[in-house]
């Protein structure tokens, strides 16, 4: 079965079986509320959020940047460090779509995880992918 598949429980359990490196996933989520993705204050929201739902503390402050000279890509960035990895994400302004990117060394529930990310911004759907990093 593939791991997008499985239950975080499984996830989870397979994850402190194998004992990995680490636990990444990104999450793809589509229409999201345009406000909310063209929000710098509620992007730092987000971070923050997230941070406290995956059990991670967040080493200083999020870097979140506004730029694209093409409108294509056009919208914020982030990163915020965690003393497990790092949380990213990039959020286009045409689409209304936001691009989620967690690793850490720290396991956590991915489709958890995921669904906050879609309640957040609004979001219509979500498609995820889950690796174990070696």
């Amino acid at each position: 079965m593939n791991r997008n598949e499985k239950s975080d429980r499984e996830i989870v359990d397979e994850y402190k079986r194998l004992k990995p490196w680490g636990l990444s996933i990104s999450v793809d989520l589509k229409n999201c509320n345009p406000e909310t993705i063209r929000s710098k204050e509620k992007i730092s929201e987000f971070i923050i959020k997230l941070c406290k739902i995956i059990d991670m503390k967040r080493f200083g402050e999020p870097q979140i940047v506004n730029f694209g000279e093409e409108e294509r890509v056009q919208g914020y960035s982030f990163t915020q460090l965690v003393e497990t990895s790092l949380v990213s994400g990039h959020l286009a302004n045409h689409t209304n779509s936001a691009y989620i990117d967690i690793f850490s060394c720290k396991e956590f529930e991915p489709k958890k995880t995921a669904e906050f990310c879609k309640k957040f911004f609004k979001a219509d759907s979500y498609k995820i992918n889950v690796a174990f990093r070696f």
